[in-house]
This record gives structure tokens, sequence and C-alpha cells, in this order.
């Protein structure tokens, strides 16, 4: 039977900005209500190591995501495994409505929804997902030992997939539009100094290639974007690493949004175009789109709500 739940601050997301604003409402007394959603930890429950997180050398992105979750629930948050499908913003109290189909009606809500990964566009891309093609390389690497596989990408996401892959493939190919890497210097080192991977400049992906029975990848067609010449490139899995984008269906067309989709904060805040909505992560964060930098500005939404609310008391 389904159920109204009234809240305070409402916490829509579970990446690192989610679990901060949590930590932050719960001790300024707001018993906040968090929503997981479908990916409870985000983008991070499907990397490895992370090794930029302060007072971390190095730590498992899962075990990092579970070390948050648990640190907001020790300081009061009432986290719900949930999906919210939609939520109206034109007036206050805020009304959302999870798949569960329990209503959440909130006096102020954090949006925290992260990013998702972008793909390639293709019509073959879309027949092999799952059946070669991936954006995870920790879900599906494993089962591409001793094969050779593609990455496509260049910036911090496609290096460090293209590294986790080595320890499963026999080969790694790159494979980027421009001839230099946008990724950090320390991973391209890293990138640059291992064997199993070789770099395939100034080239894009045409077609990707497979049997029909069973379904599967075998090569993918490529070409070159100064000369368009077209090559074939023979491997079991490809994995796509261009980016994300925001992950903005509950609220592009009630918040002003810009950068392909991005939420329009004020400056040096983490408040929206509507009173009592804020906004915190990748979900706004066009430039940085670090965890450090998520939980940074879900703490910013935290304090921001606690304010607000007094205001309006």
């Amino acid at each position: 039977m389904t159920k109204e739940i009234s809240t305070r601050l409402l916490i829509i997301g579970s990446g690192p900005a989610g679990y901060t604003a949590a930590v932050y409402a719960s001790r300024a007394m707001l018993n906040p209500i968090l929503i997981q959603g479908f990916q409870p930890g985000g983008q991070l429950t499907i990397t490895t190591e992370v090794e930029n997180w302060p007072g971390e050398k190095e730590i498992q992105g899962p075990d990092l995501m579970t070390n948050m979750e648990e640190h907001a629930k020790a300081v009061g948050t009432e986290i719900i495994f949930d999906h919210i499908e939609s939520i109206d913003l034109s007036k206050r109290p805020f009304k959302a409505v999870g798949q569960s189909g329990d209503i959440y009606i909130a006096e102020s809500v954090v949006l925290a929804t992260g990013a998702q990964a972008k793909w390639l566009g293709l019509k073959s891309e879309e027949k092999f997902k799952g059946f070669g093609v991936s954006a995870c390389a920790t879900c599906d690497g494993f089962f591409y030992k001793e094969q050779e596989i593609v990455v496509i990408g260049g910036g911090n996401t496609a290096v460090e997939e293209a590294l986790f892959l080595t320890k499963f493939a026999s080969k790694v190919t790159l494979i980027h539009r421009r001839d230099h890497l946008r990724s950090e210097k320390i991973l391209q080192d890293r990138l640059f100094k291992n064997n199993k991977i070789k770099t395939l400049w100034f080239h894009e992906v045409e077609e990707i290639l497979g049997d029909e029975n069973p379904l599967g990848v075998t090569g993918i067609k490529v070409k070159h974007t100064k000369t368009n010449k077209i090559s074939h490139i023979d491997c079991k899995g490809v994995f796509v690493a261009i980016g994300h984008a925001p992950e903005n269906a509950l609220v592009k067309d009630q918040l002003e949004t810009h950068m392909g989709g991005y939420v329009i904060t004020k400056p040096n805040s983490t408040s929206t175009s509507i009173p009592g909505i804020f906004v915190a992560g990748d979900l706004t964060d066009y430039i940085y789109r670090q965890a450090v930098t998520s939980a940074g500005m879900g703490c910013m939404a935290a304090l921001e709500a606690e304010k607000f609310l007094a205001e309006e008391e």
C-alpha cells in the first residue's frame, strides 16, 4: 500500500553530493530523507581505485560510498531505496512520486541525481549493448580475459577504463578523435608506459561489427578524422567512455539549464531558479565533475537549505 511521507528536506540522489548533504542536514537537525535511486552510491560504485579522495591514499569506489552511506545513517538520515519518477516544483510543499508509488512531501529539496554515461548514438552500438558493448569496465571487464578490446574516449574515464582492462585483456586499443588526451598527466604517463595499450589517434567509430547467432561483437569500423580513410579493427569488446550527461529528466522542464542540460545555480550558491530547491554535484557542475567537489557542493546545499528553512519559519 502506498503512503505519503513528509519531510523538511528531501535529498534525491546518493552519490558524494547526496550523502554529504545528508550528513550536514542531519547534524542541523533537519531530519532529512534521502532517496537512493536505481544506482545507490552513484558513479563511484562502478569505479575501482579512487586515489584522489583526501585522507585515503587509495580506496575502492564502492567502499568509499558504503562508508558515506553508513555515515549518513549514523547521524540520523532516513535512507530509502526508491526511484523518484516525477516531482512537482510549481508550489511548496514540493511533491515527488517514487516508483514504489509512495509520495514524498518536502519543504525543501536537494537534487543530487548526478550524471549518466554518454553513448555514440550508433544503431549498431544499441544492437550490441550487453553483447560486447559496455560503458562500465569494472562491471564487464572480467568477461574479456585474453581478448582484444577497444576503449573509445580521451578523458580520465577512458584512460582509467583502458588501464583497468589490461588486467584481463590481451590488448587494449584506445581510440580518440584527436592526437592528445584530456586526462590527468599522471594517468597519461601510466597509459603510455603500459605495453598492453595501443593508442589510435584521429579516429572515430563508424560502426560496430558482430555476429548474429550468438549475438556478439567481432570488430569495429573506424574512420580517420582527417583523411576519411576507413579501416577495421578486430575486437571482442567495445567500451564507450566519452563522458557523461547530467541526469536532469526530473527537472529539465522546471528549472533553468545550460551547457547541454546542467542546472543553473545562482553565483557562489547551490540555489536554483525556484526558492527551496538546491542542486549539487554533476547535475550542475560541468567544469570539475570530481567526487570531492560534489561532496563540497552537497555541504553547501545542506547549509543553504538549513538557512532557507530557518528564514521561512
